[in-house]
């Protein structure tokens, strides 16, 4: 399993726009997809008072699907024009961790 970690900051005004635009159109986007070995994403939101931090964790069952996601040069980001514009800045590039253990209790 592959964890993709990305990062982006708002303004506060703009984090609850951000966080809608998040889960009504760019993570069902990236669901319709259909990339095979894709296994959903979790959104992380904190506030740090002069902006909103967001981190966005993707799961893939492995490297050819992230690649199958976001291309050859799988590290590019992945920020649609509409999150360019309410985001005051971004991680260029997604970092990758492979997953070696995981712990349900």
């Amino acid at each position: 399993m592959i964890g993709r970690i990305w990062h982006g900051w708002t303004a506060p005004d703009n984090a609850d726009t951000y966080e809608k635009l998040l889960k009504t159109e760019i993570f069902p986007g990236i669901a319709a997809k259909g990339v095979q070995g894709y296994r959903g994403i979790q959104l992380l939101r904190r506030s740090l008072g002069a902006e909103v931090e967001f981190i966005t964790i993707m799961w893939f069952e492995s490297w050819e699907a992230v690649k199958q996601f976001a291309g050859e040069d799988f590290e590019h980001a992945y920020v649609p024009q509409k999150a360019r514009k309410v985001l005051a800045r971004y991680d260029e590039r997604s970092q990758h961790y492979e997953i070696r253990e995981k712990l349900d209790y």
